[in-house]
C-alpha cells in the first residue's frame, strides 16, 4: 500500500545511523525482514529510496526503517529530518523474510545490513518461536554497531537466539570478537553450521565474501539468502 505521513520520531542508533519512525496504518501488513519505497522532499524535488523496515510486525504502533547518513542528496535531506516532516512509504516489497518456516539459521550482517535482522530478531523473540537464531554482526568500530544493546537484552530474553559482534577495527577496550566473518569464524561460533539456512545482508563486497565463505565450508548455495545494499545513498 502507498501511503502519506509525517515522521513521529527520530532515533540515533550508532554513529551515522539513524532510525526514522512513522506512525503504523492498522491495515499496513508486512513480514520481518520486507522492505519499503520512502520518498522524500529535497530542494522541491522528490527523492525515493528503497530501505529495510527494521521494526517488527509486532511493534503495532509505528513503521520505522534505519539508515547509514552519507554525503548523498538523500541522506542530506534525511538529516535536516523533524518530527512532522512528510514522507511517502510505499510498502511492503521484498522475500528476504522469516517467520520461522526453518527450525536453524544464521543471519549474517555487515554494516547496515542489520536493519532487515533487528525486524526478524524482533518479532522472533516478540513471538517467542522455536527456531534457533545466530546473528553474526560484523562492523568496523564499536561505535558503529547499531541496535547493539538491544540485541543483549533479546537474548537474555529469548533462550533461542544468539548474538556475536566481531570488529575489524577493535579499540583497546574490546573483548569481543576481531576480524571479518569468515569460514573459520562460523564454523566457531555455530558448530552446526550445516544445519542451518543463512541470511545475509550487506554491501555488494560483504555479499560476495559471504557466497566464498560459504561454497569454502562446502555449503550449497540453495542454504544462502541473500539481501545486497546497494550503494548506501
Amino acid at each position: 500500500m502507498k501511503f502519506e505521513t509525517r515522521c513521529l520520531e527520530i532515533i540515533p542508533r550508532a554513529r551515522d545511523m539513524v532510525s526514522y519512525r512513522f506512525p503504523r496504518p492498522n491495515d499496513l501488513s508486512y513480514k520481518p525482514g520486507q522492505y519499503m519505497l520512502v520518498t522524500i522532499e529535497a530542494d522541491g524535488k522528490r527523492l525515493t529510496h528503497p530501505l529495510s523496515i527494521s521494526s517488527s510486525p509486532t511493534e503495532t504502533d509505528h513503521i520505522e526503517f534505519t539508515k547509514r547518513l552519507t554525503d548523498s542528496e538523500y541522506s542530506k535531506a534525511l538529516r535536516s529530518f523533524k518530527p512532522g516532516t512528510w514522507v511517502q512509504i510505499d510498502a511492503p516489497y521484498g522475500i528476504f523474510t522469516f517467520q520461522g518456516e526453518h527450525q536453524k539459521i544464521a543471519l549474517l550482517a555487515g554494516g547496515i545490513g542489520i536493519t532487515p535482522f533487528r525486524s526478524i530478531c524482533r518479532y522472533a523473540t516478540d513471538k517467542h518461536l522455536d527456531s534457533s537464531i545466530m546473528l553474526l554482526y560484523g562492523c568496523r568500530t564499536e561505535d558503529e554497531i547499531a541496535f547493539k544493546t538491544e540485541f543483549e537484552e533479546m537474548q537474555k530474553q529469548n533462550p533461542n537466539f544468539k548474538v556475536t559482534f566481531i570488529l575489524s577495527e577493535p579499540g583497546d577496550q574490546w573483548r569481543g570478537s576481531v576480524g571479518f566473518i569468515s569460514a573459520d569464524l562460523v564454523k566457531t561460533e555455530l558448530p552446526d553450521y550445516d544445519e542451518r539456512v543463512f541470511y545475509a545482508c550487506g554491501p555488494p563486497g560483504m555479499i560476495k565474501a559471504m557466497e566464498t565463505v560459504m561454497t569454502s565450508m562446502g555449503l550449497p548455495m540453495t542454504k544462502l539468502k541473500l539481501e545486497v545494499l546497494v550503494g548506501h545513498t
